[in-house]
């Protein structure tokens, strides 16, 4: 008797099967890869937002104002909490010391940020915005939002609370 030897078949990856009838909504935006695996991983999809919003910022008020997004974020944050101190403002942005440092001296020397020393600790500063820096800050904010409003006109004004919002929740779990 003669036995035949069959090769087995190759085993297809049911994945890369489902990744080769991939839709548009599986590819990432740029690039057109195929990205099925990271479609339900939010860091990924965050990270690809914010190359959107990065980019739209840097046209709509970071090229033109000469503001860098973390500029604009101190602005924004001091004028809305005057008098708040260089330790509380990095801890907010997650930056160490020796950069806010950098970053409040840049403000200062533009005329953008002001700094007042404590009348109960002479070693703390308070901080706070300028007018210079409260007109650049409205501003950009206004630049910003408009350029979003644009770019983003497909989501309806519930989509868009419910993005802010969920963004919102996943940031305060930084503080856990």
């Amino acid at each position: 008797m003669t036995e035949k030897r069959h090769r087995a078949a190759p085993v297809e990856d049911v994945t890369t099967r489902k990744e080769q009838r991939s839709t548009t909504k599986e590819l990432t935006p740029a690039g057109r890869l195929v990205a099925t695996r990271l479609h339900d991983v939010i860091g990924y999809q965050i990270a690809q937002a914010s190359i959107a919003t990065l980019a739209l910022y840097q046209r709509a008020a970071g090229a033109p104002l000469a503001l860098r997004p973390v500029e604009y974020t101190m602005l924004v944050l001091l004028n809305e909490n005057p008098g708040g101190t260089a330790a509380r403002l990095a801890r907010a942005l997650a930056v160490s010391a020796p950069n806010m440092t950098m970053w409040l001296e840049k403000l200062q020397r533009r005329d953008l940020v002001r700094r007042e020393a404590s009348e109960s600790d002479r070693r703390s500063q308070h901080l706070y915005v300028t007018e210079k820096g409260r007109k650049l800050a409205n501003e950009a904010t206004r630049r910003v939002i408009e350029a979003e409003r644009h770019a983003f006109s497909h989501l309806s004004v519930g989509e868009r609370a419910i993005l802010v919002e969920l963004l919102r929740k996943l940031a305060l779990k930084r503080s856990d």
